[in-house]
Formats: structure tokens, sequence, C-alpha cells
């Protein structure tokens, strides 16, 4: 039986129908990865590019026996299905999924940092975060989720 990962995925949306965008991503995870449980979601001004709709956001619990690089080219995969086209950095998307944890595993690859190197900036990520797993220590700063979004509402 193949090891399964706990994983936290970033989940954003500000064009067409938001809620179906997420939905359709939760949808097509499967098999390479299982949800589990799904953060409240969140409508949310843009951040880093502000001109543009708001966004919906949501975390996802999720399990997999991918590693780390598969689960981002399975996510990545999914963003292109759902009709995701380059654009500029923080511009308007169709669908944004984000590996923020994986497990409490520390990487740093070309392509892929875990944790998430912006996730203790983010509101839009925090909260939701909060919500599935408050007591969730971020393995580089030994922080709880909690107390990380305590420090940004401060």
């Amino acid at each position: 039986m193949p090891c399964l990962h706990r994983v936290y995925i970033a989940m954003g949306t500000n064009l067409g129908d938001r809620a179906a965008n997420l939905e359709k991503a939760i949808a097509l995870l499967p098999p390479d990865a299982q949800p589990m449980r799904l953060s409240p979601i969140y409508e949310t001004e843009p951040w880093g590019y502000t001109d543009q709709p708001a966004f919906l956001n949501a975390v996802l619990e999720a399990e997999t026996s991918l590693p780390p690089l598969d689960l981002l080219a399975a996510l990545k995969r999914i963003e292109s299905e759902i009709g995701r086209k380059p654009t500029f950095r923080y511009g308007p998307r169709l669908i944004d999924l984000d590996i923020l944890f994986y497990d409490d595993l520390i990487l740093e690859a070309d392509n892929l940092v875990i944790p998430h190197p912006r996730l203790a900036e983010r509101l839009f990520v925090l909260q939701p975060l909060a919500d599935l797993a408050p007591d969730l220590r971020h393995p580089v700063s030994g922080l709880t989720i909690d107390e990380l979004l305590h420090q940004i509402l401060m």
C-alpha cells in the first residue's frame, strides 16, 4: 500500500463561474489526490495587482501518494484543464492551485518551495487554513497557523 501524505492546497479563482471553478478543481483531483476537507470559501479583494475582480479563496486538505513535484504537475494539469491561461504575476485567473504544506516537508526546488514561501503574509490563505488546521505547525517558523494568522491581524 502506498504511503499517503497529508497536503494542504490553496485554491483561488476570480474569473468565470468562480464557485464552479473551485468545484471542478476538487472533482478533478482524484486519483492524484483524495480530497478530505474543504475550508469555508471566502470572497477576497485581489492581492498584488488590484485592478481585477474579487477572488473566491479556500484551502483543501487532501491525501496523496504522489511525490511533491508530481503533485505540482497534477495541479498544473488541472489548472490547464479548467482553462487557465498564462498571464502576468498576480493577474486574474480561472483557477490557481498552490501546495501550502506537504506533511512537515521542507523543500526548495527550482519550481516548488514547500511550505509555500508567502503563506504567512496572506490573509486569504491563512484564514481558510486556520479554519481547517489552526494547530498545524509551520515546519520552518515553528508557529501554528493560528499564531501566524494573529500576527497579520494585529
